[in-house]
C-alpha cells in the first residue's frame, strides 16, 4: 500500500470527473486492505459541496465503510467568535475613526468597509501575517489617502490579530502549523492514510497543511485540474503568474516534480486539453502559439464537441441554452449549466419554467430575493426616506402584507390596495399619510373603512421614520424593524405568526437572521438608517434557500468554483459553460478600501490577480469535459460586451492555424451555436403572423361629443385620435405611480397664484414694490399648500422671484388701463344647430377704460408664435370669440381690444399677437365648420394627423398600434354602427 502512496502529491486531468475518479483511486488503494481500513482513512476537502460530492462518489460504488469526510476549514475546531460579532466590533473601530477623518471612506457605508477590513483580516491569518506585516509598507510613497488607511489599518489589525486565535482562519492557521511541525519532528504521526482532495492550496494556510501531509507516510493530495501538458520552463515561472489556471499547483510541481495521475486514462478529450492549455499560456503567447501550435495537430477532432454560441444578448442566450437543457432531457442526457452570473441562471431558469423543468440549483435562492427577505428589505427601506405612493404600494402589494388573517382576507386587501392605488394616483397626496388616509377609509364601506384605518394608524408610525436618520442602537433598530414588519404581515386584527413572514424555509431563516443579529447587538456602533440597511442585507446575502420543489434528476445548475470538483465528468454531461463575458466569468475585482496593490505586495498578501488565476482555472477544468457548449451575448443592458479573455484566446488561437483547420474547426464551433440561436429565434417568432394595424379614423355615432374645452382645439387638429379616445371611449391616462413635479404642475401652481394675485387687489393702487410683496407672499402659501416636493418649491419659487420686478411693473401699468373682472370663471358658448357646446375658463379677461377687453393667457413656457396661432393654438382666439358673443355672464357681449401672454418664467414679458378685426369671429367661423364634420360624422378621429413633431408622444400611440402604422400611410375612415 505505502507503494501507491509514495508521491504524495497526486493530480487528476482537467474535464475529469474528480469525485467518481477519487473515489476510484482510493477504493484501489485499498483494494488489499480489510473492509474497516476504509473507516480509518481521513479525507479533507475544500467545501462542503466538494464533500457531499465525494461521499455520493462513495456510495454509488457498492456497498463500503466510508472514509472519515472532514472540511479543511474545521482544522482547529471552528471559530470561537461568531463573524458577525467580529465584523460589528470592527465597524464600531471604523465608526470612531470615521467621525475622525471623514475622509477616511470612500463612499462606503461602515458595514461594508467593515465586511472587507473583516476579509482583509480573514486573508492575513490565513496567510500566517500578523500586525508587523504593515509595517513593511512605507506610506511615504503612496497618496495620502492610503497612508490614512494604513495608519488605521495598524490600529485594527493590532486589535484583531491577536492571541488567543479567536476565528476560524486563525486557528485553521495555527492548527496546520502545529500539525505540519510536529509531523516534520516525527511526532504524531497518523498511523492511517490521511488525504486532501480536490483544494487548490489557494491560501497559504491550505497549501502549508497540504504540503505536510503530501510528506506524511500515509499522506496524499489530489490536486483537481491539472495541466500535464506544460513545459517545465513554463512550470518554472507560474508561481508570480498569479492570473494563469495552475499558478496554484506550481509550488506542488515545484517540491514533488511531475505529478502522477491519481487514477489513469481519466481525461475526457486530451486532445482539446493540448489546445486549451497552449491558449491560456502565460504571456507572451504569440512565439509560444507559432512555435507548438502546429504539433497540436488537426484541430476538428479536438473541438469537434465544443460548441460556441455567441447571441446578440443575454435574454436570446438565456432562450438558446433553455433549448439546449431540455433537448438534453427529452435525450436523457444529465446537462450542467456553470455560470458566476446568477442573472443569467435566472434568465434561464425563467426560459425553462415553460417546460416545468425545475434544475437542481446548488446556489438555491438568495435569502434577500424570497418573500420574506424582500419584506424586511422593504421595511427596513422605510427609515430615513420620506414615504411616497410607489413606496407604500410596494408594501401593500407584497405578498406578505396582511397574510395573518388567511387567504380570503388576503383577497380583500389587494381589492381594497387597488382601490386606494387609484385613488392616490389621481387625487395624490403624492405623499401619503394617517390623515389623508382616514379620509379615504371615512367614505368606505363596512370592509374599506376597517382596513383603511387600520392602514392609517401604521402610517402614523411609518411617516415619521423619514426623519429617523442619525445614529441609533442596533439592538434598538432591530426591534422596530419586527415590530414594523410583523403588524405589517399580520393585517387587521391578524397573528403574526400565521402570517407568511415567518412562514416555511425561507421565512425560518429570515427569523434566524434576526435573532443571530439581535444576539450580537450590543457590540456594534450606533446606526444611521443608510448603514443599517446595508447590514440587514450583507446578513441576509449570506444566506440562501433551496427550493421546495423536487428539481429534475438530469438538470443542474452549478456555479465556476465547483467546476473545479463536482460540476463536470460523467454524471455532469452535457456542460455549458455560460457568461463568458468580461466582468461576468472572470468578475470584476472589487476595490480596495485599504490596501493597494504595491502595499499588499510589501505586506506579503496575495495580489488581486489571484482571483482571476482561480477563475481561470475554473474555467479549464469546466471546459476540457467530455461535452460542451460556450457562451456569451454581443451586448448586455449597458453597452457591447467584451469577451472573456480566455474565449477570447481560444478563438484567436484557431483563427491564427490555418494550417491545422483552425478556422474551419472555429466556424464549425460557431456554426453548432448558430443552430440553437435560430432556434431560439424560431420559438419567440409568432406561429400566426398577422397583419399590421391600418391606421385608425374611426367614426363613432353621432353625435360624437357633447362639449369641448377652447384647450382641446389644439389637440383635435392634430390628434383627433386622443380627442376619441378621451372624450368618446373615456379612456384617461393613468396618474403616475411616483409623482413627479413636471411641467403641468408648474403651471397649475403658477396659474393658482396669479389667480389669488387678482382676486386679492385692493381697490386703491400699489406700488411695484407692494405688489411685488404681496406676490411673493402669496407664491409662498400657494407652494407650501399644493407643493410638496421641497426642491420644487424652492425651484419655483426662485424662478418666481427672478421675474417678480417685470411681472408687478407691467401690471402695474396693466392696472391704470383696466382691471381684471373674468380670473379662471368657466364660460359656455353653443354651437348653433347641434347639441354642442365650446367650454372656456379664460386666465384673465381684463375689461379696459374704453369698453372693450383684453384676453390674457398666462404662460409658465415659451408663448405659441403667431403663425402657431393661426394654425393649430386657437386658444386664445376662440376665447376672444365666446367673449365677443357674451359666453361670460359677467361682462356680456363686448368686443376685445387683443389677446396678449403673459410669461410667468424666462423674462418675465408681456407678448401681445396679431388680433385683426374679424379675426375672432374668422376663428370661430373656422372652428365650427371644424366641429360640424365630426359631430356629423364626416371625418373620422384620425390618430397623429398632423403632429408638430413626429418624435411627440401621445397618451393613445398604444391604442391606435403606433409603430404599425407610420404617419405616411392614409388613414381610412371607419364607421361605427349606431348600436355600439
Amino acid at each position: 500500500m505505502a507503494e501507491d502512496w509514495r508521491n504524495g502529491v497526486f493530480a487528476l486531468p482537467c474535464g475529469a470527473d474528480f469525485p467518481g475518479a477519487f473515489a476510484d483511486g482510493l477504493i484501489a488503494r485499498m483494494r488489499h486492505r480489510p473492509p474497516q481500513d476504509m473507516a480509518r482513512v481521513t479525507v479533507f476537502a475544500n467545501s462542503g459541496q466538494s464533500l457531499l460530492a465525494l461521499r455520493d462518489a462513495l456510495i454509488w460504488r457498492g456497498p463500503l465503510l466510508l472514509p472519515q469526510l472532514r472540511l479543511l476549514a474545521d482544522l482547529g475546531g471552528g471559530g470561537a467568535t461568531a463573524p458577525l460579532a467580529r465584523r460589528l466590533e470592527l465597524g464600531r473601530l471604523i465608526d470612531a475613526a470615521l467621525r475622525a477623518q471623514p475622509d477616511l471612506a470612500q463612499g462606503q457605508s461602515v458595514p461594508e468597509l467593515a465586511t472587507s477590513l473583516a476579509g482583509l483580516m480573514a486573508e492575513m491569518q490565513l496567510e500566517g501575517l500578523d500586525a508587523a506585516a504593515l509595517e513593511r509598507i512605507d506610506a511615504g510613497d503612496h497618496a495620502q489617502h492610503w497612508g490614512r488607511a494604513l495608519a488605521f489599518l495598524k490600529i485594527a489589525a493590532g486589535y484583531y490579530l491577536t492571541d488567543p486565535p479567536q476565528d476560524r482562519e486563525a486557528r485553521q492557521r495555527a492548527e496546520a502549523e502545529r500539525l505540519a511541525a510536529a509531523w516534520a519532528r516525527g511526532e504524531g504521526l497518523p498511523q492511517d492514510p490521511v488525504i486532501v482532495a480536490g483544494s487548490t492550496g489557494s491560501h497559504g494556510a491550505t497549501r502549508d497543511f497540504m504540503q505536510a501531509v503530501a510528506r506524511l507516510p500515509l499522506g496524499a493530495v489530489v490536486l483537481p485540474g491539472y495541466d500535464p501538458d506544460l513545459p517545465a520552463a513554463v512550470w518554472q515561472g507560474l508561481e508570480t503568474t498569479e492570473d494563469h489556471p495552475q499558478a496554484r499547483h506550481a509550488p506542488f510541481v515545484r517540491d514533488f516534480g511531475p505529478l502522477p495521475e491519481w487514477v489513469h486514462g481519466t481525461a475526457p478529450d486530451p486532445a482539446r486539453n493540448r489546445l486549451i492549455s497552449l491558449a491560456l499560456r502565460p504571456a507572451p503567447v504569440t512565439d509560444q502559439w507559432i512555435d507548438e501550435g502546429p504539433h497540436l495537430g488537426d484541430l476538428i477532432p479536438a473541438t469537434q464537441h465544443l460548441t460556441l454560441l455567441e447571441a446578440e444578448q443575454p435574454g436570446e442566450e438565456a432562450e438558446a441554452i433553455a433549448l439546449v437543457i431540455r433537448e438534453a432531457v427529452q435525450r436523457s442526457q444529465p446537462v450542467t449549466l456553470i455560470a458566476a452570473d446568477r442573472m443569467l441562471t435566472r434568465r434561464v431558469q425563467s426560459a425553462l419554467d415553460r417546460w416545468t423543468i425545475i434544475p437542481d440549483d446548488s446556489a438555491g435562492q438568495p435569502l434577500p430575493l424570497t418573500a420574506p427577505g424582500l419584506f424586511l428589505r422593504h421595511v427596513a427601506d422605510l427609515y430615513g426616506a420620506e414615504l411616497m405612493i410607489d413606496g407604500l404600494l410596494v408594501l401593500l402589494k407584497h405578498p406578505v402584507t396582511a397574510t395573518g388573517l388567511g387567504a380570503e382576507y388576503r383577497r380583500q386587501h389587494n381589492r381594497h390596495t387597488r382601490d386606494l392605488e387609484l385613488r392616490l394616483r389621481k387625487r395624490g397626496p403624492a405623499f401619503p399619510d394617517g390623515d389623508a388616509l382616514r379620509d379615504w377609509a371615512s367614505r368606505g364601506d363596512e370592509h374599506s373603512k376597517p382596513w383603511g384605518l387600520w392602514l392609517a394608524g401604521l402610517l402614523d408610525r411609518i411617516v415619521p421614520l423619514a426623519a429617523d436618520k442619525g445614529p441609533r442602537p442596533l439592538a434598538a433598530r432591530l426591534a422596530d424593524l419586527r415590530a414594523l414588519a410583523q403588524d405589517l404581515a399580520a393585517g387587521p386584527t391578524g397573528d403574526a405568526e400565521a402570517s407568511e413572514l415567518w412562514a416555511k424555509a425561507s421565512g425560518d431563516q429570515a427569523r434566524a437572521t434576526l435573532d443571530h443579529l439581535q444576539s450580537h447587538a450590543s457590540l456594534g456602533h450606533d446606526l444611521r438608517a443608510g448603514e443599517f440597511r446595508d447590514l440587514l442585507y450583507t446578513q441576509l446575502q449570506g444566506g440562501a434557500v433551496r427550493q421546495d420543489v423536487a428539481s429534475h434528476a438530469l438538470v443542474r445548475f452549478r456555479g465556476p468554483r465547483e467546476a473545479r470538483t463536482e460540476a463536470v465528468g460523467a454524471a455532469a454531461g452535457l456542460v455549458i459553460l455560460a457568461g463568458l463575458n468580461e466582468g461576468g466569468w472572470p468578475q470584476a475585482l472589487p476595490p480596495d478600501p485599504w490596501l493597494s496593490r504595491p502595499m499588499r505586495s510589501a505586506a506579503g498578501l496575495t495580489l488581486p490577480e489571484r482571483q482571476v488565476g482561480l477563475a481561470a482555472h475554473d474555467f479549464q477544468q469546466a471546459v476540457g469535459a467530455g461535452q460542451v457548449i460556450l457562451s456569451r451575448a454581443h451586448r448586455d443592458a449597458d453597452a457591447e460586451t467584451i469577451p472573456s479573455r480566455w474565449l477570447n484566446r481560444l478563438v484567436n488561437l484557431l483563427g491564427g492555424l490555418p494550417d491545422q483547420n483552425g478556422r474551419q474547426a472555429l466556424a464549425q464551433m460557431r456554426a453548432r451555436g448558430q443552430v440553437w440561436l435560430d432556434l431560439a429565434a424560431a420559438q419567440a417568432r409568432p406561429r400566426h403572423a398577422l397583419a399590421p394595424a391600418r391606421r385608425p379614423s374611426p367614426i363613432p355615432p353621432s353625435p360624437a361629443l357633447a362639449q369641448m374645452s377652447v384647450t382641446e382645439v389644439r389637440t383635435l387638429i392634430r390628434d383627433p385620435y386622443a380627442v376619441y379616445a378621451r372624450r368618446v371611449l373615456g379612456l384617461n391616462a393613468l396618474d403616475p405611480l411616483r409623482p413627479e413635479p413636471d411641467a403641468a404642475d408648474r403651471g397649475n401652481a403658477l396659474h393658482d397664484i396669479m389667480d389669488q394675485f387678482l382676486t386679492t387687489l385692493p381697490n386703491d393702487p400699489e406700488t411695484p414694490q407692494a405688489m411685488q410683496a404681496r406676490l411673493l407672499a402669496i407664491t409662498d402659501a400657494v407652494l407650501a399648500r399644493d407643493v410638496p416636493w421641497p426642491s420644487a418649491r424652492l425651484f419655483w419659487r426662485a424662478r418666481i422671484a427672478a421675474v417678480a420686478d417685470r411681472l408687478m411693473t407691467d401690471e402695474a401699468a396693466r392696472l391704470t388701463q383696466g382691471r381684471p373682472v373674468v380670473v379662471e370663471e368657466r364660460g359656455k358658448l353653443p354651437v348653433p344647430g347641434f347639441q354642442f357646446a365650446l367650454t372656456a375658463k379664460p386666465d384673465r379677461l381684463d375689461l379696459l377704460g374704453d369698453g372693450r377687453v383684453q384676453v390674457y393667457d398666462y404662460k409658465s413656457g415659451k408663448p405659441p408664435t403667431d403663425k402657431q396661432i393661426a394654425h393649430f393654438d386657437k386658444q386664445l382666439p376662440l376665447e376672444a370669440a365666446m367673449v365677443e358673443q357674451g359666453a361670460f355672464g359677467r361682462i356680456g357681449p363686448v368686443p376685445v381690444a387683443g389677446i396678449s401672454y403673459i410669461q410667468l418664467g424666462g423674462e418675465g414679458k408681456t407678448e401681445a399677437r396679431d388680433f385683426g378685426p374679424g379675426y375672432a369671429q374668422e376663428t370661430w367661423a373656422g372652428f365650427v365648420d371644424l366641429i360640424r364634420r365630426y359631430l356629423l360624422g364626416e371625418r373620422g378621429f384620425t390618430a397623429r394627423l398632423a403632429m408638430e413633431r413626429s418624435d411627440h408622444a401621445s397618451d393613445y400611440d398604444h391604442l391606435s398600434r403606433h409603430g404599425e402604422w407610420d404617419t405616411t400611410e392614409p388613414a381610412t375612415p371607419e364607421r361605427f354602427p349606431e348600436d355600439g
